[in-house]
């Protein structure tokens, strides 16, 4: 079985799966044509590649109705937008799971791979979905890695401290940039309604991100 299919048949979490489901029947009045997805949302993308994404989790009304992560929401859209830019991805929309989006030398997982209540997670629904972005971050081979938000870097720099115990883990800001062998972790504001609208993130500060990105894989190469 590979890693996209464990991860859709996973019903380890039973307050996540029960939530999925339960958003995909009561719908939101916008998508109430919609046939939501409701269940766990695998990875995007294609592996190995040169960059790998590290999101929260799926949007309850996003990636839990489309059924693609980052797609059908305001985060996907400035998402994509940054990826398109500095050629990671084919175009800057992302609108449904079967649009013609493709990821080039990039793919994009997340902590959990079912929309939370209120976008908030527990302890053990993270140490649950823990195995699969441990088996994402070794499969994709990344060269760099974008952490979305505090606990997308929290995560993998502790899967990177269970191979090297001398680690020392740098805060969570903007920007931060952690070294672990050939490998780089980029920490970023995720771009949530949240950071955006409040600007604490601006379209500028997400795209220096991922030019970042470039500049590393080129001195890389």
């Amino acid at each position: 079985m590979s890693l996209n299919q464990k991860i859709i048949k996973c019903t380890k979490c039973l307050r996540l799966i029960t939530y999925c489901k339960k958003i995909a029947i009561e719908k939101r009045n916008s998508y109430e044509d919609w046939d939501y997805w409701g269940k766990p949302v695998a990875n995007f993308g294609s592996f190995p590649c040169k960059l790998l994404v590290v999101g929260l989790a799926p949007a309850a009304h996003g990636a839990n109705r489309t059924g693609r992560i980052f797609t059908g929401d305001n985060s996907g859209l400035w998402l994509y937008r940054a990826l398109f830019r500095v050629g990671f991805a084919s175009q800057e929309k992302s609108e449904s799971k079967n649009d013609s989006l493709n990821l080039i030398d990039a793919c994009i997982t997340c902590v959990a791979h079912c929309a939370p209540p209120q976008n908030k997670l527990t302890r053990s629904e993270i140490l649950n979905c823990s195995g699969f972005l441990r088996e994402s971050l070794e499969a994709s081979q990344a060269q760099v890695i974008v952490a979305l938000g505090r606990v997308a870097w929290d995560a993998c720099l502790k899967e990177f401290k269970t191979k090297n115990t001398e680690l020392k883990k740098p805060a969570f800001k903007h920007g931060q940039i952690c070294k672990v062998r050939e490998q780089s972790i980029i920490a970023s504001y995720h771009p949530s309604q949240q950071n955006t609208f409040t600007k604490k993130l601006t379209e500028k500060m997400f795209d220096e991100i991922f030019f970042r990105v470039r500049i590393l894989l080129d001195e890389s190469s």
